[in-house]
């Protein structure tokens, strides 16, 4: 089933469970329209996991956005710079074109008619021979310069026309990212209350008080989970980073700067960072990732528990890293 057929059926199924009338819908090829309340709640469930994913696609989007521009920044500079080698070469090559009997037959008979003795002749020949083989060299040395510029200036433009389209790639991720966030919004809004809490426990894990953390095994992960647990109760935000608003790993990074750490701004990418840990040997200050392809991240901070930003409508919260979809661990501390 494709998004925007989930969408629709969602919406018209949430709004009729709500009010109480009859679902009575026409379902699109391949697609059940949700018949009843629990259904309508996994077809919101399921689109706010979908919110999230793609949440940090886009971060993805970006970064590869900002890798094809700063190739196409770095080629147009190497096209620059072979450009200016060759013209570095030109006044060389017009004092060459100007001489051109250095090194020919008739540069060797206007030496012989012209030498008084054997011994200048030779010497003569000589240096014309030498001044040949400088002018050679001069030559080929343009003629890498310009097979250089040309591939470089062609590079330049390869690579300008990558970053136009990550750019247009990323500008479609974010206007899809928006729709849907849209749609999910009103979805959730149509659900009772009650439907509401059980939708976000799904998502997110049923909040629990954030205990006091279990010791840190390192000062820079001590530093990094009390930074996080100083953000509980700000909202998520799609693309946030802080100070006052997150999304996953918009909080794992923000809480790991404020130890000098950097971190991507992306689930999967942080996901490839550090060392991996089994769920057993899970401490303070590892990052704890869940779906696949890994699509979110928290901090575990000891206990069983970990401090995440979940999902549009919900706050930074501390919850059971066992709330389903968990996949895997990383610690970015010695």
């Amino acid at each position: 089933m494709n998004r925007s057929t989930n969408r629709r059926w969602t919406r018209a199924a949430a709004l009729a469970l709500t009010v109480g009338a009859a679902v009575v819908l026409t379902p699109s090829i391949g697609a059940a329209a949700p018949t009843t309340a629990a259904e309508a709640r996994k077809a919101v469930t399921d689109a706010g996991l979908e919110i999230t994913a793609l949440d940090e696609q886009v971060h993805e989007a970006e970064a590869a956005a900002e890798e094809h521009q700063a190739a196409a920044d770095a080629a147009a500079a190497t096209a620059a710079q072979a450009q200016a080698q060759l013209a570095a070469l030109e006044p060389q090559l017009r004092a060459i074109a100007q001489t051109g009997y250095v090194g020919t037959t008739r540069g060797r008979l206007a030496a012989f008619l012209t030498s008084g003795s054997a011994d200048a002749l030779i010497q003569q020949m000589n240096t014309l021979d030498q001044l040949a083989t400088h002018a050679d060299a001069i030559v080929a040395t343009a003629a890498t310069a310009r097979s250089a510029a040309e591939q470089a200036h062609q590079d330049a433009a390869a690579a300008a026309a990558a970053a136009t389209a990550a750019q247009a790639e990323l500008r479609a991720q974010k206007d899809q990212l928006e729709g849907e966030l849209a749609g999910y919004q009103a979805d959730l809004a149509r659900l009772s209350a009650a439907d509401q809490v059980r939708v976000h426990n799904v998502i997110s894990g049923p909040e629990v008080a954030a205990p006091a953390p279990a010791p840190a095994p390192t000062a820079a992960a001590g530093v990094a989970v009390q930074t996080a647990l100083a953000q509980i109760g700000d909202m998520y935000g799609i693309g946030a980073e802080g100070p006052d608003s997150f999304d996953c790993s918009g909080l794992t990074q923000y809480a790991y700067a404020a130890a000098g750490i950097s971190l991507p701004h992306s689930s999967r990418a942080q996901s490839g960072m550090g060392v991996a840990v089994s769920r057993a040997d899970l401490q303070p200050g590892d990052l704890v990732f869940f779906y696949s392809p890994i699509s979110h991240v928290g901090m575990y901070i000891g206990n069983g528990q970990m401090v995440h930003a979940s999902v549009s409508g919900r706050p930074v919260a501390v919850t059971s890293v066992d709330k389903g979809g968990y996949v895997s661990a990383r610690r970015v501390t010695g």
